[in-house]
């Protein structure tokens, strides 16, 4: 039986979708990505001293303009285990952002991080693919690298409570957005899988408590009206 949640699984998907993920995130939230990343990565003061900030599940580096503006002076650090998208943000770390990241081409889960290091800590659009006891694994990972004080926001896709919305919702990521991934990747199935991870996921109240168990504080924050939902907190 397939597991979805399966790390070798999910680079692979990641992999492929590699190309064309960045253009397909923005589509598949109808334009709101950018302004969702944007306001998620504002939910922590911007600060001008030397921070150490980490972007866990980094991607193709989306956040990268938006926390070098936040954090003039960082030290950033950031984390995926897709070669491929590691290869892409790489160029545009180089390239546009003069090399501000140092890219760590690993599996959080299975990366030892050091400890009580990080100032901040930032997520977006990675918990969907990861189950509860990864989920688990990962707030513990943030509660021992970040400092005291330090703080956290994840932001992640979500199923709306509204009930019109969400069926519009899931019409359009399950529907139109496979039609879209065949358009761009001549494939279907791997853009099908961004709605089942999404309704696996549902939104972060459960990852809320996951968090606050390993001791964390946190809150819950929403995103045009529960289509995206996050986690703002600090240790």
């Amino acid at each position: 039986m397939l597991n979805i949640y399966d790390p070798a699984y999910v680079k692979k998907l990641f992999n492929r979708m590699s190309t064309s993920y960045e253009r397909m995130n923005y589509i598949t939230s109808l334009g709101f990505s950018f302004i969702w990343r944007k306001q998620f990565i504002q939910s922590i003061s911007p600060d001008k001293n030397e921070v150490h900030v980490l972007d866990l599940l980094s991607g193709l580096g989306e956040n990268w303009k938006l926390l070098i503006k936040r954090f003039p002076n960082g030290i950033f650090s950031a984390i995926d285990f897709s070669e491929k998208m590691v290869e892409s943000s790489q160029l545009k770390n180089t390239k546009r952002l003069d090399n501000r990241f140092e890219i760590i081409h690993h599996d959080i889960l299975n990366k030892e991080l050091p400890k009580e290091h990080f100032d901040v800590i930032t997520c977006a659009f990675g918990l969907k693919t990861f189950n509860e006891e990864q989920i688990q694994q990962l707030a513990e990972k943030v509660f021992k690298s970040l400092k005291l004080g330090g703080k956290f926001t994840f932001i992640e896709i979500s199923v709306p409570p509204n009930r019109t919305l969400q069926f519009l919702y899931k019409l359009y990521l399950s529907k139109v957005i496979p039609i879209l991934g065949t358009l761009f990747l001549g494939n279907p199935t791997d853009y099908r899988m961004l709605w089942l991870y999404t309704v696996n996921f549902m939104d972060c109240n459960k990852a809320k408590l996951i968090f606050q168990k390993a001791g964390l504080h946190v809150d819950n924050k929403s995103y045009f009206y529960g289509c995206a939902t996050g986690l703002i907190g600090y240790k």
